[in-house]
């Protein structure tokens, strides 16, 4: 229609592999085994298909959709109905496919590449240690493939090439298989003909950079004319790679914010993200992926009942071994807690078979976990301390990834008092000077693609202690023949809750200016979905955990001049006070390093409660009354003192985790119950600041001056967690007298706190009062928004400022003008249930889209139509609030009434509504149990706008809870401010009224480093 040419694989390619009915007809016509399966495009189908089945559990997936969006695993008919409806809703073509299930089989992949004359080669094989059962995006992933034989591998490989030419895919895609380890029986599960989440790791893996060959097959490329770059012009892209090492995938899931979300692992993705780890062995990738999962411990520790309860600092049940009971239930049931359970099972003595027959992971795997399990058990037996371990034992343990945590601890013989407080004798600083006083350091080998039959030259690299000789391969090169300084910048890890690729955003532009200004920029990274992990992005990059242990043996292997650790988060920060600790341990071993950018004691004092605090009154500034507390008595006396309704949150946190609005004496004693309180993990209590507007403030100093890159509105007020806000550029109700104010301050901050880089301050307005929230003193998530809204590239400009380049030297991009742009965040509720979907104070969104025009309301319209969350246009809106926010309703029924909508209510706020003379039907509300109440409304299809404030009072949370679930599960879109419910009216009238035209950043200024 457009004249628009579709290159790469073509359109009747990506129908036959994304339309099921279609790909089962190409499968037959190859005599491709499949399972036994039957597209629908209706539940009456759907019903009928089952009936023909004649057996449960069945599998449903749906059609064009990603991650596996509304399929799953029913085990009656009940659950067949429920994901069914669901899926149906979410495919595009409205199919879903009911699949005989083969729940226990094996899962493989093989990302396949072909170009259009045919030339096909194998660019990784990855095996799954779940069994089918679980989305491949949940499973934990290894490549190469690790349990099949060479004659199993070839078959499949035949049939992985076979299929990818019969549907004529041209480029890069992702071949499923399920293996029956008891019969030999081979189905193939799908393909996706296309870059995927797994094409980001097999490339990670392999070196091999999948999607730029595809791009350069669709414009007429062969393999064979493409040079591999990993090996220059050794090899060509038709070459296909060989691994001599082995690559673990762990996927990050947000259990840990949401602990009221269901935990099962199925065939639609919880994950937020993953990590990768690269090692000779199994067990070293596998502990060394663990380790970068930052999920408090730097390895699988044993399980107690403290797991069960889920509070993080249940003490009283830290002496209490998990029940067997509990564990065969954490072994049985695919969820995040299953790799923990393997290793507990072992240590515990269970058989190989009896954990085989309760999980259906396949045997060589769980010869590994028992391997571990083992080894750690030989530590705890020894009965020595760190200063005592020979050579030959510390060599055996790191060479299987243990780190010099995990040695410490078996040795303590795991105490359940916590991995960081161990006795001074016997920590993991110690394991490291022994290791160090015996000259036992990591070998850097080189992804090289090709098991060194060729000579590399990627600057890829991954630590290993195997094998270990004295003369052992090291990729690293000569430091005697680089003469630039090199700096070392810390990525931001995993993708979860509240440390998004935002950050990992920051690390590429802070490494394009270490670049740019003719030093080494070297960097470490443990996340295989970036940009940062692409071997070209930086002049070194290794592929290790960030943990100090890791970070630190890099430095002393560069002999590094500087590292960088505002721009990778909280993750980076949190090394700050480690890797100063061990400053003059690296200087010593002839590694100078500095900390670049803000001081430690400029990162403490602005992440300190009382230090800052003592910093806001001696420079004038504002903050809501609050207070410290390391103990249950501490936070009830400071509550007392504040008055109820009271913010609570930890320190030294991202995303807001453990953040809650407290507002009676019950929440608080429930809060607490669950609550990890140490002395060197202090709570902090606030004044909850009701009705306020939260501005967000990102900057840069060099101690000298400071750049505001902009000031961001929040629509929603505060108390709703920034992350989790729409925002505005520029301000849209603030006052220029206020706006100067807050650029007065954030120098001040900036200046008194001697920053030096970026920093981010959250402020709030409550009348003609402005206080201070909180001070980050590191880049932040809006970091890019404010980047492709002002045209400052800030992450940039605070890289330069860390390197010794001043704001005075550099050259500052003209501000743009004229169009507002606005942030909006997008959740993953429709993948987590049991999870509350209204916004707080703990984040929750996954994510976040943008829009930008010269009016508010098309601007905010374009980042909500980004959301895929729709815009009603018509139907019906459901209203209920709360009491103090009836009469502020008002306009905005009006207007809905204006534009068309019929309007329902709950009954205290039809009355106001109807006092107003506007006209709205009055429904039941749901605690009431009388018909038709709103639930009834939304599955008629009567509902296609909800306004709903929410109360704190019970009936009215569960019947907030319930129906915001179903919104969700239905696609109704739903606001739980009076703002946010102005704004989504105003981008209604603008969706019915006005035209909406696309605007490229090109317009506004030059996008090279946005």
């Amino acid at each position: 229609r457009l004249g628009v040419e579709l290159i790469g694989s073509d359109l009747d390619a990506i129908d036959k592999a994304e339309d099921r009915e279609l790909f089962n007809q190409v499968c037959e016509s190859i005599d491709l085994p499949i399972s036994q399966a039957i597209a629908c495009n209706s539940m009456e189908e759907v019903i009928k298909a089952a009936e023909e089945l004649g057996s449960w559990p069945i599998l449903i997936r749906p059609a064009f959709t990603l991650g596996g969006l509304g399929g799953g695993t029913a085990f009656d008919m009940g659950q067949l109905v429920e994901i069914a409806t669901l899926g149906l809703r979410n495919s595009r073509i409205n199919q879903v496919l009911i699949e005989e299930s083969i729940l226990g089989w094996q899962e493989l992949e093989y990302e396949v590449m072909r170009d259009t004359a045919d030339n096909a080669t194998i660019v990784c094989t990855m095996e799954n240690i779940d069994p089918m059962g679980v989305h491949t995006g949940e499973s934990v992933v290894v490549a190469p493939l690790q349990s099949f034989s060479d004659a199993d591998h070839q078959e499949l490989r035949d049939k992985a090439l076979a299929l990818i030419r019969e549907l004529n895919i041209k480029g890069g895609c992702n071949v499923q298989f399920a293996f029956n380890q008891f019969t030999g029986e081979i189905r193939v599960i799908e393909v996706n003909p296309r870059v995927s989440r797994s094409s980001a790791l097999a490339s990670k893996a392999t070196g091999y950079p999948i999607a730029r060959m595809a791009a350069k097959i669709a414009v007429g490329y062969t393999l064979d004319e493409l040079p591999n770059p990993i090996t220059g012009e050794g090899t060509t892209a038709a070459f296909e790679p060989t691994l001599d090492y082995v690559v673990v995938k762990i996927p990050r899931w947000p259990f840990d914010k949401f602990r009221t979300a269901d935990r099962t692992l199925g065939t639609s993705m919880k994950s937020t993200g993953e990590v990768m780890a690269i090692g000779r062995n199994f067990e070293e990738a596998f502990l060394k992926a663990w380790a970068s999962l930052e999920q408090g411990c730097p390895y699988p520790r044993p399980l107690t009942r403290a797991d069960e309860s889920e509070g993080e600092g249940m003490a009283e049940r830290a002496h209490e071994q998990l029940p067997d009971s509990v564990l065969v239930d954490w072994l049985r049931i695919a969820t995040d807690r299953r790799l923990g359970a393997l290793l507990e099972a072992f240590r515990r003595g269970w058989s190989i078979e009896k954990v085989h027959e309760i999980t259906r992971i396949t045997r060589w795997f769980l010869q590994r976990f028992e391997h571990i399990a083992q080894m750690e058990s030989d530590l705890v037996n020894m009965n020595i301390q760190p200063s005592s371990m020979d050579y030959n034992t510390i060599i055996r343990y790191k060479s299987h990834g243990f780190s010099d945590a995990h040695i410490a601890d078996a040795l303590n013989g795991f105490k359940p008092t916590g991995w960081k407080a161990l006795p001074d004798h016997c920590n993991e600083e110690n394991v490291m000077l022994r290791r160090h006083e015996l000259n036992v350091h990591p070998r850097y080998r080189m992804v090289d693609s090709c098991a060194a039959e060729f000579a590399a030259k990627t600057p890829y690299y991954y630590s290993t202690y195997e094998p270990y000789q004295d003369d052992g391969i090291d990729h690293v090169p000569d430091l005697a023949k680089r003469n630039k300084q090199r700096m070392v910048a810390i990525g931001s890890g995993p993708i979860r809750i509240g440390q998004g690729i935002e950050f990992d955003y920051g690390c590429v532009h802070a490494v394009m200016a270490i670049r740019s200004a003719g030093m080494d920029a070297v960097l470490i990274n443990n996340n295989p979905e970036t940009v940062s992990t692409d071997f070209d992005t930086s002049d070194r990059l290794y592929f290790d955990p960030l943990t100090s242990e890791c970070v630190s043996e890099i430095l002393l292997r560069e002999k590094a001049h500087g590292i960088l650790l505002q721009f990778g988060g909280q993750t980076a920060i949190n090394l700050a006070q480690p890797i100063e600790q061990r400053l003059k341990h690296l200087a010593g071993k002839g590694a100078e390093v500095q900390i670049l950018g803000t001081s430690v004691d400029g990162i403490d004092e602005a992440s300190d409660r009382e230090r800052f605090e003592a910093f806001a009154k001696k420079n004038g500034l504002r903050m809501p009354n609050g207070s410290t507390g390391t103990s249950a008595d501490d936070i009830r006396k400071a509550v007392d003192h504040i008055g109820f309704p009271v913010l609570i949150r930890p320190s030294y946190v991202l995303g807001g985790r453990g953040m809650e609005i407290l507002s009676n004496e019950a929440q608080l004693e429930a809060y607490l119950k669950e609550a990890y309180l140490a002395p060197d993990k202090p709570l902090l209590v606030d004044e909850y600041l009701g009705h306020a507007t939260e501005l967000d403030v990102d900057a840069a100093s060099d101690g000298e001056d400071v750049l505001v890159g902009a000031i961001m509105e929040h629509l929603e007020e505060a108390g709703i967690h920034s992350g989790d806000s729409t925002c505005f550029i520029p301000a849209q109700n603030i006052s220029e007298d206020m706006l100067t104010k807050v650029a007065e301050q954030t120098k001040i901050i900036g200046l008194g706190l001697k920053i030096k880089g970026c920093f981010n301050i959250q402020f709030a307005i409550q009348g003609d009062d402005l206080y201070v929230l909180e001070v980050n003193p590191r880049s932040s998530r809006t970091v890019p928004f404010v980047a492709k809204s002002s045209g400052l590239p800030l992450a940039k400009i605070a890289a330069n400022v860390t390197i010794g380049i001043p704001l005075s030297k550099q050259t500052i991009p003209k501000r743009t003008s004229g169009q507002i742009c606005v942030k909006a965040p997008v959740f993953p509720f429709i993948k987590l249930r049991g999870l509350d979907p209204a916004p707080g104070p703990e984040m929750k969104s996954t994510g976040e889209v943008y829009g930008s025009d010269t009016s508010a309301d098309i601007a905010y319209l374009k980042a909500r139509l980004a959301t895929e969350v729709p815009v009603a246009s018509a139907g019906g809106v459901y209203l209920t609030v709360r009491n103090e926010d009836k009469e502020a309703l008002v306009p905005v029924a009006e207007e809905l009434f204006d534009l068309g909508f019929t309007l329902y209510a709950t009954p205290g706020t039809a009355d106001v509504l109807r006092s107003s003379n506007v006209e709205v039907t009055t429904v039941y509300r749901i605690n009431e149990r009388k018909h038709p109440d709103a639930l009834d409304l939304m599955r008629r299809g009567d509902i296609s706008f909800i306004v709903n404030v929410p109360t704190i009072s019970g009936g009215a949370v569960r019947d907030g809870n319930m129906m915001r679930r179903l919104a969700v599960e239905l696609n109704i879109p739903f606001v739980t401010t009076i703002r946010g419910a102005r704004m989504e009216t105003a981008a209604i009238r603008a969706l019915i009224e006005k035209e909406i035209i696309p605007r490229k950043l090109e317009v506004h200024y030059d996008s090279k480093f946005l």
